[in-house]
């Protein structure tokens, strides 16, 4: 290899280590405390390390008390809650920091399977990587998101060369999958998506795959029976359908809602779509089952946010085998220095990390800009007495913190489309906010300042307001709570 070519490749590892570190300089320039989701995850973890199982019922909510609920994401949740434990606030970040830099060496790996052009596969992860942005919290759809990049490529590859090795890979990945995320269910259909496409060749006006039925249906059977391998076993499928079957919560919680084209990372997303429907139609390539999950990634994408990995991580891998490579254009490194990046790329994080004065003194205060942290120690120095009526949105932190059953949080199963309805309604002061029966019956009510019931329960004979500031409110009902003369005065904001 001449000096140039050295200088050359040198250069594109560089590029690369930046890379992989970008999605984890993103994260340290963004707050992870306000994830109100990310508090009943720790909770949940906790519990099980405690109790050394997992639930069965409910254990944090008054609704769902002795209700069944499943902890699907149980894994992650005794993951993220070890972190915490070690490293506190920082521990999240490390988790996120860490699922980051995988997913980028990952995606970038899985582009290269396609295209040898390293402009153009650099390009494209760089593209893809800034539509996932939204993503970048500390949930269980890190993995999610990791492990369809694999299938991804595993299936592309698999197809493209008929070779099966990665192929036998895909049940332990499923079986890892069903213990993380509840979002299994989707691989499995892209899965059943490529073992359907022998068939579906026969009518087909393109003929693709060099894979046949015989092969990939009895490792499709195995990927659904490693799924069994849950503590809830073929429950599990059940919950996801419950959770799918949910209309109401998509115009409610804010992830499970259509783009809004808000951000300008819906229309990275919207041309980048387009940009891969056109290259599709411009090399006349219409194999079934990229245009079957090209179609079925546009459609959930479009309709819910949180799953707009499906389309970014697709169109991409597809635009990398569909597009020419340059003439001349320079070979990118070998699949096998991908590991070294990425821990070089994560050591310069932490760099940054150290650099920045990132620690857990500036995610403390992070944490008390968007969750109820003052409030919480007010209701615990008062000794004031449940139920509990607070917000969709806090519900999760003070599962953590406060340690009261919650009136609602972000497990939105549990609750179902009328009883979110009813609680996001009574908190907007809608028409029967005062026949609210978890209102009625509340001792405590927390919530934003600027919400309109707070407003309404200042003028509301039946609570008093015990303390405010520039985030909450705590107001508790007088009958319930006695109103001895100890209680503290209202701080002013």
């Amino acid at each position: 290899m001449s000096a140039f070519e050295k200088r050359h490749r040198l250069a594109q590892l560089a590029l690369l280590t930046a890379l992989f570190a970008l999605p984890g300089f993103i994260l340290l320039r963004t707050s992870q405390a306000g994830d109100a989701d990310l508090w009943w995850h720790l909770r949940t973890g906790q519990w099980i390390l405690a109790h050394r199982a997992v639930p069965q019922t409910d254990p944090f909510s008054a609704y769902g008390a002795g209700k069944p609920w499943a902890a699907y994401s149980w894994l992650f949740e005794i993951l993220i809650y070890g972190l915490y434990w070690k490293w506190r606030i920082a521990g999240t970040v490390v988790y996120t920091a860490g699922m980051l830099t995988a997913i980028a060496a990952s995606l970038y790996g899985a582009l290269r399977r396609q295209s040898a052009d390293f402009v153009l596969t650099a390009v494209l992860a760089i593209v893809c990587l800034d539509a996932l942005s939204p993503l970048f919290t500390p949930r269980p759809w890190l993995f999610t998101l990791l492990i369809y990049i694999y299938e991804i490529a595993i299936l592309m590859d698999a197809r493209a060369t008929g070779r099966r090795r990665g192929l036998y890979f895909l049940p332990l990945l499923f079986a890892v999958w069903a213990n993380i995320h509840i979002e299994f269910v989707v691989g499995l259909l892209i899965l059943g998506l490529a073992a359907a496409e022998p068939l579906a060749e026969r009518w087909w006006p393109q003929k693709h795959t060099h894979l046949r039925s015989s092969t990939l249906w009895p490792i499709f059977a195995a990927c659904v029976l490693a799924t069994f391998i849950n503590p809830y076993g073929w429950r599990i499928y059940s919950i996801a359908y419950q959770l799918a079957d949910m209309p109401a919560a998509a115009n409610l919680i804010s992830e499970m809602s259509a783009l809004s084209f808000r951000a300008y990372t819906d229309f990275v997303l919207l041309f980048l779509t387009l940009f891969c429907v056109a290259a599709l139609a411009w090399n006349r390539r219409a194999a079934f089952f990229e245009v079957a999950t090209l179609a079925f990634a546009i459609v959930v994408t479009f309709r819910t946010q949180r799953e707009l990995y499906l389309l970014a991580v697709f169109a991409v891998v597809l635009l990398a085998s569909v597009l020419p490579a340059a003439d001349q254009a320079p070979g990118a490194p070998s699949t096998l220095s991908l590991p070294g990046i990425a821990a070089a790329s994560g050591l310069l994080v932490w760099i940054i990390a150290i650099c920045l004065h990132i620690d857990n003194a500036r995610y403390d205060n992070d944490l008390a800009q968007h969750m109820p942290v003052r409030a919480v120690v007010a209701i615990k120095a008062g000794h004031y007495r449940g139920p509990l009526f607070n917000t969709y949105d806090w519900g999760g932190y003070l599962i953590w913190d406060l340690r009261l059953p919650v009136s609602v949080d972000g497990r939105a199963a549990i609750y179902g489309d009328s009883f979110l309805m009813r609680n996001a309604s009574t908190w907007n002061a809608g028409p029967n906010w005062r026949t609210d029966p978890e209102l009625a019956s509340a001792g405590i009510v927390l919530g934003a300042v600027d919400l309109p019931l707070t407003q309404v329960l200042r003028l509301d004979p039946r609570f008093k307001l015990i303390y405010e500031d520039k985030l909450a409110a705590i107001f508790v009902q007088k009958k319930l709570q006695g109103m001895a003369d100890s209680t503290a005065s209202c701080p002013s904001r």
